[in-house]
């Protein structure tokens, strides 16, 4: 398989999994909860968005030690984005696309930092234990 094909795949399948994190945590909880004072919050709860942060550090950790950077950082900010948009671009506000551009700032300055960091604690030498 060429290289070009495995990067290809490598990062299909990152932001596959970033869109999928989101339908798992995010994306059935779609009810916003009415308090008895006559508050509304939601629709998430913060046990939700940690789960998503969880599941999105450790893919974003995996791909960037795998060594590859450029993935680390674009396929999930992509696969978040795929997955905020249509998830909110229901709403006849507009404001979804707000959202969104916040969601994916967001996620480029996350995962660039969590990759720089990661490049800047790892010795030079250090490879992936699985290698193909």
């Amino acid at each position: 398989m060429s290289d070009a094909l495995k990067k290809a795949g490598a990062w299909v399948a990152v932001a596959a999994l970033t869109a999928a994190n989101w339908a798992v945590w995010l994306g059935w909880d779609q009810k916003y909860d009415e308090h008895p004072d006559g508050s509304v919050s939601g629709p998430y709860e913060a046990w939700q968005v940690a789960g998503l942060v969880v599941v999105l550090a450790a893919l974003v950790v995996a791909t960037a030690l795998a060594r590859r950077p450029w993935t680390a950082v674009l396929a999930p900010t992509f696969g978040m984005a795929l997955a905020v948009v249509v998830d909110w671009s229901d709403d006849d506000s507009g404001l979804w696309a707000i959202g969104a551009g916040m969601v994916v700032i967001g996620m480029l300055a996350a995962t660039g930092a969590a990759v720089a960091v990661l490049r800047a604690i790892r010795p030079s030498g250090v490879r992936p234990s699985i290698q193909n």
